[in-house]
């Protein structure tokens, strides 16, 4: 007969953060030596660590941190499942990295795994501990950090019943909270990926250019009208991914650069994350 009661289970449960019947078993391998059972269940966790890295952390969620109008963070935490996302656990460990990130030197998310968050332990560490707690592969997705002028974000949820998925975070060189909302909305919703048209790598437009040029040839259009058929798809279709040229969602009679240009701002640069897509 196991030598162990419900309220040692509650008790290592709150002090190891592992699951009842872990627990239970731990407290059953043990025969009801507490400091054992500790012992089993941390030994348990580093061992499936290894085990847990193969595994896909597809969900999670996304969270911020301000230090002033100017100076803003924006993070990604992931986990396996939805369970675990919406656990308070979690969502406190996602708050207080990102809040110490928004004031460390980190400039990317791989220096902010080897920050120390507190003597001794790096957030990598701090991850991985968690991991063996909550019993899921937990991982740092992407990390931004801004500091200008003005920087505002956004947070989308896709299911009110879980944190949020969808980050924004958005510069402007003036202040302006409304234009700087819609902007980051705006990006939330039509997924930009480059401010202006300059921004576009040279082989993605020569990619989409050999794929428009196909196209037309096979169309059988005119030899002397190609070129021209050509730039106008290429155009077209990398418009829809450039965020000044975009249609705004609330007026599509006006762009993104009409929008904030009638307000006297620019926009500096932007970030958004989307919890398992890059």
């Amino acid at each position: 007969m196991a030598n162990f009661t419900a309220a040692d289970v509650k008790r290592l449960r709150e002090l190891t953060g592992s699951g009842m019947m872990a627990c239970k078993d731990a407290l059953t391998e043990s025969d009801g030596d507490f400091e054992k059972a500790v012992e089993i269940l941390r030994l348990k966790g580093a061992k499936d660590v290894g085990k847990r890295a193969e595994r896909t952390a597809a969900n999670g969620l996304v969270a911020e941190h301000f230090n002033g109008s100017g100076d803003g963070a924006l993070l990604e935490l992931k986990c396996e499942t939805d369970f675990v996302a919406k656990n308070a656990e979690f969502i406190a460990l996602a708050d207080r990295i990102v809040e110490f990130a928004a004031g460390s030197d980190a400039t990317d998310a791989e220096s902010l795994l080897a920050a120390e968050i507190e003597p001794g332990k790096t957030v990598r560490a701090l991850i991985e501990e968690n991991s063996a707690k909550i019993g899921e592969k937990l991982e740092l997705g992407r990390y931004v950090h801004f500091k200008g002028v003005f920087v505002a974000s956004y947070l989308h949820k896709s299911d009110p019943s879980l944190p949020p998925t969808t980050g924004v975070l958005v510069e402007l060189d003036k202040e302006n909270a409304e234009v700087a909302k819609d902007v980051a909305q705006q990006i939330a919703a039509m997924a930009p990926k480059y401010l202006t048209f300059e921004e576009i790598p040279a082989e993605v437009i020569e990619k989409e250019r050999a794929l428009a040029e196909t196209k037309t040839r096979e169309e059988g259009k005119p030899e002397a009208a190609i070129a021209k058929i050509v730039e106008g798809r290429v155009n077209a279709y990398l418009r829809d991914f450039v965020l000044l040229e975009q249609a705004f969602v609330k007026d599509p009679k006006k762009s993104i650069a009409k929008l904030v240009g009638e307000n006297g701002v620019q926009v500096v640069r932007f970030a958004r994350f989307k919890v398992g897509q890059a």
